[in-house]
This record gives structure tokens, sequence and C-alpha cells, in this order.
């Protein structure tokens, strides 16, 4: 049985746009108590860049009886400055820590080589995906040293202010030193060649004898979604030249956020997806699963398979515009896939 049936909750990471453009602490607190008494989760990662709107969300999701694992994130800054933030993000977790004790878990950061600069070339993520030292950077395992240092590093200044449980979200080519952290974490999907070894790729982090959370899993809307790996879909489905567009003052009005190609909408895929993922890793022993993520506010449904943005996003919900309400939850601007009630069905039976 999972101990952990948690799910991500994205409160406005921020990448050139934040992703999460309005936040509104009373829609907040109505996700929250859906997510604790409807998808039946004991725990949410609350994610975003604002310290501010990841402690707010943070401290109701605790009044509400979730364990939180607080992950705030800055991403495509430099080492010193990512640890000049997650040490601010660390004393706002000790200080709910003293008030809800043994319900915060403090992740100290999310895929490093992917999103920090300076354990692979690129300033920006994108840049470094596509610089070629990147995969001989992989192949080589030559990522982990800086990274291993980075993370002992920053779990020695996060011990200074923070007396919680401790974790790093880690990607599954990335070989990390778990010796600073409480419990091991990973950030891994299902799809693509990782479908075949998925639990094998598990079996080196249980033999560190660390409980091993799934920090973050979940596939898009649409079929063929199984079949590409997790760096392949970093190439992403939107068109980006639109998304960013559309976020521009004034002339972004102009401009409709699309996809970039032709994509058939399959909600039952990944719902299937989802549940199978569950049962594995429930079969495999890890103490928890976290479903990535919630809600995704930039990448709404559309009846236009062209602007179905919905469709790329591996969420249990799709986000409606227009000022439009769903009909299972008609205070909130978005409803839920099928995904959602499959979620729903396998964290209720294991209360």
């Amino acid at each position: 049985m999972l101990n952990r049936r948690g799910v991500c909750y994205d409160v406005g990471h921020v990448m050139g746009i934040n992703w999460r453009p309005v936040f509104d602490a009373r829609v907040v607190h109505r996700e929250l108590e859906i997510i604790r008494n409807d998808l039946h989760c004991n725990a949410v990662r609350i994610g975003g860049r604002d310290l501010k709107r990841v402690t707010t969300a943070a401290e109701d999701a605790l009044a509400q009886g979730l364990e939180v694992w607080f992950s705030a994130v800055a991403w495509d800054r430099s080492p010193d400055d990512t640890l000049a933030y997650i040490e601010k993000a660390a004393v706002e977790a000790e200080r709910l820590r003293l008030r809800w004790p043994d319900r915060v878990v403090f992740v100290i950061g999310q895929e490093f080589t992917l999103f920090m600069q300076g354990i692979v070339p690129g300033k920006m993520l994108m840049n470094r995906v596509k610089n070629p030292a990147f995969r001989e950077s992989l192949m080589s395992g030559r990522h982990n040293a800086p990274l291993n240092a980075f993370l002992a590093r920053t779990a020695a200044a996060v011990r200074r202010v923070y007396n919680g449980p401790l974790t790093y979200a880690s990607l599954p080519f990335e070989t990390v030193d778990w010796g600073p952290f409480d419990t091991v974490g990973i950030d891994h999907y299902r799809m693509g060649p990782a479908k075949e070894r998925y639990v094998e790729m598990l079996e080196p982090l249980f033999a560190t004898g660390k409980p091993v959370v799934n920090t973050e899993f979940g596939m898009g809307a649409y079929v063929g979604a199984d079949e590409k790996g997790m760096l392949a879909n970093l190439g992403g489905m939107v068109d980006v030249k639109t998304l960013f567009a559309h976020a521009l003052p004034l002339v972004g009005r102009l401009v409709r956020p699309r996809l970039n190609g032709r994509y058939v909408r399959d909600e039952e895929l990944q719902a299937r997806s989802l549940t199978d993922t569950l049962a594995i890793l429930d079969g495999a022993g890890v103490d928890g699963a976290f479903v990535a993520t919630f809600l995704h506010a930039i990448n709404p449904y559309d009846e236009d398979p062209l602007y179905d943005l919905d469709m790329s996003a591996s969420t249990p919900v799709k986000t409606l515009t227009g000022g439009k309400h769903g009909t299972t939850y008609p205070d909130m601007p978005w409803e839920p896939k099928a995904s959602f009630r499959a979620v729903a069905d396998y964290y209720g039976a294991q209360r």
C-alpha cells in the first residue's frame, strides 16, 4: 500500500511566463479540499517560484490535514543564486513544520541537471538540452560529480535552518548520493523506452535502504503519448511562439496559443497509464507517488484539436477558458478528466 498518495500542485512555476498567472487563495483552498476529499490524496507536493504563494498553499493544505512536500523552485539560476533561494524556502518550511510536526517534507530542488545552470553547459533549459555536450554528459555520467557537490552543499545549508525530513526530486539519469537525505525522490515517468525497464530503474534506489517516493509522474491525454520518452517530451506539443506571444500585454489578445501539429485526444489512455503506473509502483514497494500535475492553467482545453493545449498536459483536470466553469464542480474553472476518476478510485481503495 502507498503511504503517500499524492498529487503535484502548481502555484506558479515560472519559465519565461508564469504557469499560473492568477493566484486566488479561495480557489486554492477549494482545490486542495477537492484533492483531499474527492481525489483521496493524503499528500500534496506544492511547487512554484513565489515563496509567498507556496507558503500560503502549504499552510492551507496542512490545515486541511494533508502532508505537504514543500517544493519551491527557481529555475535557470546559477548555483549560488539557487542556494540562496533554497535557504529562504527552508526557513518558511521550518516555520510550518513547527506548527505541524511530522507533516512537512522539504524538497530541496528538482532535476538540477536540467533546471539549474552549472551542471551542464547552457544558460537556459533548452540551451542545455540542445547542447551536444548534454547527451555526452549523460552517457558518461560526468554531470553527477558537480550535481552531488551542489546537493551536499545545499543539504548542509538547509539543515542549519530546517529540522524536518529532507529529499530531492531527482532524474532517472542522475546518480545521487542519498546520504544527506531522509527519503529518496525520483521524477519517474513510464513512457517511451523507460516503460520496459521502469521498475528495474528503481532498484538502485531501493538499495539505499531509505523510503523511495516517485515525486512526479504522468502522461498527456493524446494518442501516442505513451511512446514518447521524457526527454522527447521536452520538445513539447505546444507552439511556444504563440504561447509566449499570447502572454504579451495588449497584442497578446490577438494571438491564440496552438499546438504544433495535429493530435488526437485520448483521455482513457492517460487514465489507464496513471492507474497502471500506480499499481506497478505499489507492487514494487515505493513509499509514495505524486501524480503530475493537478492543474496547468496555461494549457487549457478546447474543442478544436489544434487549440486543445490540454492534450499536452499530464493533469487529471482540464482548464476551461472564457469564464466557463465545470459541471462536476460548478464553482471551479475546470472539469475532471477520466484520469481524475481513475486516480480517485485507486487512492480511495487504499484509504
